[in-house]
């Protein structure tokens, strides 16, 4: 992924989604774009036209962070997206964006204890591109159909792309579409800048005109807290809430966990599929075969 031409999309769809009478300013004349002109921008963010057009085409060196805070309060960047805008400058300044090796972020048995001990209440570890690269039992009884469609570690966004069971598995497939979208641009532009994520979304941009859309659109998200709904084979519809943490010894893993609002038919799915999984946990344990004393 090029740098300059990240940063000329990314300001450029940010433009389009503002209207001059928003900011205040009066409308002259016919327009030819949508949202506001490059020199709009540059009055509100108090820089010159040329100096505005010179950041927009990607030339962001020895760019100041006062103007990359002025550029984002201009366009009504939110947090992450002001955020995307500063790690997106930053990888302009390194040389080529060099690629390397995804570096080794893996579960420590602590970590896994952690997630285990959470018997009552779902729970994965996720990378910032959309691995599963752990999950407790009931986690993993959540996240089945996606278990079973793809090799380990799976990987949310192919199967949301790639998949046709993920329609019913995710019936607001839509907002868990932008979403994986939204996460994948955010990962893409903070480092290590890795061939893995760069990869995943040439793969997934080749096989989906659903991805190649929303790809385009630049659009960037924080995975934090929210409401994700999901359809079980086993127990139906469930609305869960969700937390991810950060994992501070291994940046780029989360752990998200899942809970349901008290005494609602959420809760109760998500009670009966735990039941459920703990009886196949007991039978598959069962089944193993005993060594020889």
């Amino acid at each position: 992924m090029e740098t300059a031409k990240e940063i000329k999309d990314f300001l450029t769809t940010r433009r389009a989604k503002i209207t001059p009478d928003q900011v205040g300013l009066p409308v002259v004349g016919r327009r030819r774009v949508p949202g506001l002109r490059r020199e709009e921008v540059a009055l509100l963010a108090g820089v010159s036209a040329e100096y505005y057009v010179q950041i927009e085409r990607g030339q962001v060196a020895g760019v100041s962070e006062e103007v990359l805070h002025a550029i984002a309060g201009a366009l009504r960047l939110d947090e992450v997206e002001t955020a995307h805008l500063f790690d997106l400058a930053r990888a302009a300044g390194k040389a080529g964006r060099r690629q390397t090796r995804t570096p080794r972020r893996q579960v420590t048995q602590a970590l896994q204890a952690l997630i285990d001990a959470m018997v009552t209440a779902p729970a994965i570890v996720q990378n910032n591109y959309l691995d599963i690269v752990a999950a407790n039992h009931l986690g993993r009884a959540l996240y089945e159909a996606v278990y079973a469609h793809q090799p380990e570690p799976p990987n949310l966004a192919r199967f949301i792309f790639l998949n046709d069971r993920a329609e019913e598995t995710f019936p607001a497939w839509e907002k868990a579409a932008d979403d994986a979208v939204a996460l994948l641009r955010t990962a893409a532009a903070k480092p290590p800048y890795t061939k893995a994520i760069t990869n995943l979304v040439g793969e997934l941009a080749t096989r989906s005109t659903e991805f190649r859309t929303r790809w385009a659109a630049h659009d960037v998200r924080a995975h934090r807290s929210g409401t994700k709904e999901f359809r079980h084979p086993a127990v139906g519809d469930l609305t869960l809430r969700f937390e991810a943490l950060d994992v501070t010894g291994a940046p780029g893993l989360a752990v998200i966990g899942y809970t349901a609002e008290p005494d609602s038919p959420s809760q109760q799915a998500l009670t009966l599929l735990a039941s459920l999984a703990a009886t196949e946990r007991v039978e598959s344990t069962a089944a193993m075969p005993r060594t020889a004393e």
